[in-house]
């Protein structure tokens, strides 16, 4: 059965509050922990103004303490902001306070541009094999092995399930030689999925921590009761998209009807080809593209997302994506 995931960047609206954001993600997380998705993710970024995800590991942590069982992590931590010790101690406190519930997704971007990146560390490493070293540092402390001739407290004997994301070949090759579960990005940067899922289980290494390959991709799903209405909420985050690739990010916007259109046959298609992976309906258009890129992929997990200005709209879609989901794994039991 394909599992599901959500992927929050913690989204501020315009006229809204970076308090009310967090508020949001805490009422959504547990409504998709009712709804029976896998894990909730959150992202680092820094330097945006409609993002409210910058201190992760602190937003993980209110979103593990307003729910249950559902898993709750990072996707990701961009690891070339911090030293592997501070997120070996913040993820191991997390595992210490939500034992068996904590998930660490790592990225070898810096989650923003080059001077916010500056900001976040004295000095970037520009050596290619830095996040590799990173990673396994990383692991080190959780295994407290005596390698690194410190003991990270709290974070030695931790266990928090690390993954690895990307969005190009790079992270499928990491992850399947360390033998770890692999997310790709392809919610935003589509074009290497397929390539890179293939990669990853041809060369995919088992290890301690997974006997075989685990992968999960991104999906964006505006769900609505009709076609029409789902593409209106859509246009919140194809405004915010565009907003960001012109170098004015911006809070999420409401929705505008025929924003798409507005922006000409040529800037529509860049839209649509960037935001290819994605589901923008009814529940039976929606469910239709769903069960075509689980098809298409065989991911072991969909990582949804969808940044909705409206609160109450968000949470009704994600209620028809997980109708969704759950009828496309009626027909998989069935064809076993």
């Amino acid at each position: 059965m394909t599992h599901y995931a959500l992927l929050d960047l913690v989204p501020v609206v315009e006229g809204g509050s970076v308090g009310q954001a967090l508020a949001n993600a805490a009422d959504l997380a547990a409504h998709a922990e009712e709804l029976g998705f896998t894990r909730y993710w959150v992202a680092e970024h820094h330097g945006m103004r409609g993002i409210a995800s910058a201190a992760t590991s602190v937003v993980v942590a209110h979103l593990a303490a307003a729910t249950k069982t559902i898993r709750v992590g990072a996707g990701g931590i961009m690891l070339p902001n911090h030293a592997p010790l501070a997120i070996a101690e913040q993820f191991g406190t997390l595992d210490a306070l939500f034992p068996g519930r904590i998930d660490l997704g790592l990225g070898r971007a810096p989650g923003s541009d080059q001077r916010v990146a500056r900001a976040m560390r004295r000095t970037l490493e520009t050596d290619a094999n830095a996040f590799p070293q990173d990673v396994l540092e990383l692991q080190s402390y959780f295994a407290d092995d005596g390698q690194t001739g410190i003991v990270a407290t709290p974070g030695a004997g931790a266990n928090p399930e690390m993954w690895i994301l990307g969005s190009s070949l790079f992270g499928a090759q990491l992850a399947a030689a360390f033998g770890l579960p692999y997310a790709f990005a392809s919610h935003f940067a589509p074009d290497a999925l397929d390539q890179a899922l293939a990669i990853y289980r041809r060369d995919f290494r088992p290890s301690a921590r997974l006997a075989k390959p685990y992968a999960m991709a991104g999906f964006n799903v505006f769900a609505a009761d009709t076609d029409a209405e789902a593409e209106l909420l859509a246009s919140s985050q194809q405004q915010a998209f565009v907003s960001l690739r012109t170098g004015n990010p911006r809070q999420l916007p409401p929705p505008v009807a025929g924003y798409r259109e507005s922006l000409g046959i040529h800037g529509a298609a860049i839209l649509d080809q960037v935001l290819s992976c994605s589901a923008t309906g009814s529940p039976a258009t929606v469910r239709a593209k769903l069960d075509a890129f689980v098809a298409r992929t065989g991911v072991d997990e969909v990582l949804m997302t969808s940044a909705i200005f409206d609160h109450a709209a968000r949470k009704h879609s994600l209620s028809i994506a997980a109708a969704a989901m759950g009828q496309i794994g009626t027909r998989e039991r069935r064809a076993a």
